[in-house]
Formats: structure tokens, sequence, C-alpha cells
């Protein structure tokens, strides 16, 4: 079996079928027997029976299979919608390639849309707006440009930021640190942290000037620090003092009682599209779990399941940002960045609170 396939088996292919999943369109196609006729997965004719139906990796299979291609979705053309997504996509290409900023209107006129319905199209499919992807992706340019030990105003324009400022700004919302210091992998930033025990095991709970940065669990106290180190690999990691003694419990009290969550200011650093992921998992009340593709639907991309499930995993904020409230479609645990079982014992926790 092809794991790396989206679709890697008989019956995914049908339960995608069955709810009409346009993210599988072009992967395969099905062949209903009693008609003679092959369709997209999206195809809105009436549902067959799962007994006549068959799988076909191409148009080319199906059609030496002996099937003629649906009159309805027309599978040998592509749809409206993907017609619209290659339309975004190579508008993120554009955003991407250009030196200095593009206006709605040029990216608009680009893709032979309107202003205000490329703008809407924009934000459904990527899941941000033009604007903050192209924001995004300076800074991101600007990041790699740091870590190759580039100037800093060298990688400020390069990146295609218009002054300094406007640089410095954006990373110090993002990284809670300034460029100079993001390109010495942390050099210069304090990071206090502590470990303590929960009922999930060891913790080390870290936290920069900013807010809670790190809340991870491990087998042995002693290789906590050692994951910090690997993160900010030039900070300066204390332990914290008599003060940080309160706020680590107060992580470990919202762990042992998980559905009353952690409410704490938190230094929350990741891509874009993880920060809209994680936000999102901070909405699933205790007790509750949704799905990897239902936590997509909800921030706009349907399709970026996978993606999803990177974001969870991804998480360094364990209970504060509850991943562990994702589950598989299917009714199983899914993954977990700590252990499947820890994953479990949370859920059952938060079930048992709920219930008292």
């Amino acid at each position: 079996m092809d794991t790396k396939q989206p679709y890697p088996d008989d019956e995914r292919r049908w339960q995608a079928v069955v709810e009409r999943d346009r993210g599988a369109d072009g992967r395969f196609y099905y062949g209903v027997k009693t008609t003679g006729i092959f369709c997209r997965p999206s195809c809105s004719s009436r549902l067959p029976k799962r007994h006549n139906v068959e799988f076909f990796r191409t148009i080319e299979a199906a059609e030496t299979g002996g099937y003629r291609a649906c009159r309805r979705c027309r599978p040998g053309t592509a749809s409206k919608e993907q017609q619209l997504e290659k339309k975004i996509v190579a508008a993120c290409r554009r955003i991407e390639a250009s030196e200095g900023p593009l206006t709605l209107a040029e990216l608009a006129q680009g893709a032979g849309l309107s202003p205000s319905y490329f703008q809407r199209l924009f934000k459904r499919l990527v899941g941000v707006s033009p604007k903050q992807y192209a924001a995004a992706h300076r800074s991101r340019r600007f990041k790699e440009q740091l870590q190759t030990g580039s100037p800093v105003t060298e990688a400020i324009y390069a990146a295609g930021f218009s002054s300094t400022s406007g640089a410095y700004d954006k990373e110090k919302d993002q990284l809670a640190m300034l460029p100079k210091e993001y390109r010495a992998g942390g050099a210069g930033v304090s990071i206090h942290y502590g470990i303590a025990q929960s009922f999930l095991g060891w913790v080390i709970v870290a936290s920069t000037e900013k807010g809670v940065c790190a809340i991870e669990f491990g087998e042995e106290p002693s290789s906590l620090p050692g994951q910090l180190r690997r993160r900010f690999p030039q900070a300066r990691l204390q332990q914290g003092e008599a003060g940080f003694a309160v706020l680590l419990q107060e992580v470990i009290a919202g762990i042992n009682a998980p559905a009353r969550g952690i409410d704490l200011p938190l230094d929350i650093q990741g891509t874009v599209f993880q920060q809209q992921v994680w936000e999102s998992l901070r909405r699933i009340q205790p007790g509750e779990t949704r799905s990897y593709s239902e936590v997509a639907r909800e921030i706009g991309r349907p399709r970026a399941v996978r993606a999803v499930a990177s974001a969870c995993a991804a998480n360094k904020l364990a209970v504060a940002i509850p991943c562990h409230r994702v589950v598989a479609k299917g009714g199983g645990l899914g993954g977990y960045r700590w252990g499947v079982e820890r994953k479990a014992q949370l859920l059952a926790a938060e079930h048992d609170q709920g219930s008292e």
C-alpha cells in the first residue's frame, strides 16, 4: 500500500465518493458497472451501490476498462473549481517571486477576476488574505536571509520590506525577539524554565518575557532542557527562581485538570497557517473533539487535512493549545506529539471532569 497517497485504499476512496469530496478529484476516478460510466469522486449524480463500483487511478485506466466519461461531472476536463484554484496558486507564485508588494488590483487583474471576488476566493482557498500571505512570505524570506549570515539591513530589503522599521516590528510580534537575536539562534534572549511532575509524567514549562513558549512532556527530567536547547541553541536558558514556581504550578494545575484550561499569556511562534489551526483548536471546548477534516473546514481550508495534522504535530504548547482534542475521522485517536497514551488519558480526564 502506498501510504503517501491521500486515498491509498478502496475504503478511503469510497468514503470520498460518499462525501463527494472535491479534494479527491483528479486523485482517482470511479466506474459504475451497471451504467458503464466513470466519474469524479465529487460527481453530483445519484450514489451507486458499493458493490457496483470500482476505482481507477487515471482516466486512461478507466477508459481501458471499458467505461465512458460522465456527461455531468466531465472527468476529462478541469472543473471550474480546479480552474479557480490554479489561478490562486499562480497568484501565490507571483507574490513569492515579486521583489516588492503587489496591489490587490494587480493580482486580481492577473487572475482575470474582480478584486472583491479575488480577495474572497484567495482567503477561502489559502486561509489568509493576499496581504497576509505576502507578509508571511516576506517574513519567511527574511528569516532565511538572517540564517545564512546576511547583514540585517541587506536581509530586510532582500526579503521585500520597504523599511527597517517594518521588518523589526513584524518580526518582534512573531518571534518575541529582534532579527539579530533570531539569526543567532536566540542569542541574548532569556528563557526561564521549570520542571515538575503531572499525572501524565514529567513536564517542562518555559517562558520568555512575552509568555509561555513551551510546555512539553518527557520520560526523564534530565532530557527535557535539551528540547529547549534544540529550539533556541544560543538562548540563555535559566532555571526559574521563586517567582517562576507560581507560573509552573499554574500550568501543572491546568494539565492535571485539563477541563479548566491554562489561562496564561502565550508566546505562540509559528507560521500564519499554524496559528490559524492553533486558534481553532483553542475554541474546542473540554470534553469535545474534532476530526482533522472538521478543523480544516473550520479554518476555510477543507483540502488541507494533512497540513492541519502537521500543524497539530508542530504544537509545542501541550494542553494550552489542545491538539489532543483532534482525532481521526473514523473515531480513532490519531497521532499525538507526546504519545497516544497521554492523549487518551487527557481526553478521559476531560470527560470525567465534565461529568462530575
